[in-house]
């Protein structure tokens, strides 16, 4: 969803700022998942930072009542559940399987699937430009992969997999925006996910430590955090601002990758992120140029 913002309301540096902070405690989170290790499974690990998270949505439970949802809307949040369960608990698996720079380069395919799905189900428009961003961001992914110049590990697959997946759950989110509000669409999203996680996670319970309910607890927070900052930064500058910042978590991944868990610097890891987030950013900016063409500025509506 792109937030438009009149020349005399738009606060860029606020705006680069917040991403930036947004950044860091993505990074933060993505790091202390790592640190974790793969003694709990990806399914029961990704549940309990969801349900120690739920604390987080009691300032969501008014608006989510307020909605009254009926049964078609509820059903479409249960589809954007399901989807997220599954990207959420690939994205755990993932975490203790491929370094930290390879999880967030390849993470960064998530818009590019979002373009695409709009295109293929929605019937939005795919101009050759932004057909030629995708395929340079898809060449992005296959110079970090480098298929045939070494094995390709269940960690990338199912990081590539997790990207699909939160894309799907993204879509989802867009149709859902014009029928409820943006706080009772983050709030349903917690709910559903911590039911559809339930299950898995109990298929394969290993009684978490007090070490690790506190790391968890700290992931719950450090996430809710980040996606309030990002909140704010999208309310200060546009995606055409903010967006581009995006690319430092790919270099705090590698700084922290290799301070605290002895990751190489890879530099096609560095050069197909690059790829990848340029191609972001100039999807991005030809939505947000297509929709100053669209919908005119309050200037324009005025005399």
């Amino acid at each position: 969803m792109v937030v438009s913002h009149d020349s005399g309301t738009a606060r860029p540096v606020a705006g680069v700022f917040w991403m930036l902070v947004t950044g860091l405690l993505f990074v933060i989170m993505t790091a202390v998942v790592k640190n974790l290790g793969d003694r709990l499974p990806p399914a029961e690990t990704s549940f309990l930072r969801y349900a120690l998270g739920l604390g987080f949505l009691i300032p969501m439970l008014g608006p989510i009542r307020a909605a009254r949802l009926d049964r078609r809307t509820l059903g479409i949040f249960a589809l954007r559940g399901v989807a997220h369960s599954a990207g959420v608990i690939l994205w755990f698996y993932a975490m203790t399987q491929i370094p930290l720079a390879e999880v967030t380069a390849i993470n960064y395919l998530n818009p590019v699937f979002v373009t695409i799905g709009a295109a293929l189900f929605f019937g939005e428009a795919l101009a050759a430009r932004r057909l030629g961003a995708i395929v340079a961001a898809l060449i992005g992914a296959l110079i970090i992969l480098r298929p045939g110049a070494r094995a390709i590990e269940p960690g990338h697959v199912a990081m590539l997999a997790t990207a699909v997946f939160f894309a799907v759950s993204y879509l989802i989110a867009g149709r859902l925006a014009g029928r409820v509000s943006p706080a009772a669409v983050v709030g349903m999203l917690s709910i559903t996910v911590t039911i559809g996680l339930a299950p898995f996670a109990l298929m394969n319970w290993v009684t978490p430590t007090p070490a690790e309910l506190g790391w968890l607890f700290l992931v719950a927070g450090v996430a809710t955090a980040g996606h309030y900052t990002m909140t704010l930064a999208f309310a200060a500058a546009p995606l055409t601002v903010t967006q581009p910042v995006t690319f430092l978590q790919l270099v705090w991944s590698v700084a922290l990758g290799a301070l605290f868990f002895d990751e190489g610097l890879d530099p096609w890891v560095i050069g197909g992120g690059t790829v990848i987030i340029s191609a972001v950013t100039f999807i991005t900016w030809r939505e947000a140029v297509l929709k100053r063409r669209v919908t005119p500025s309050p200037h324009q509506t005025k005399g």
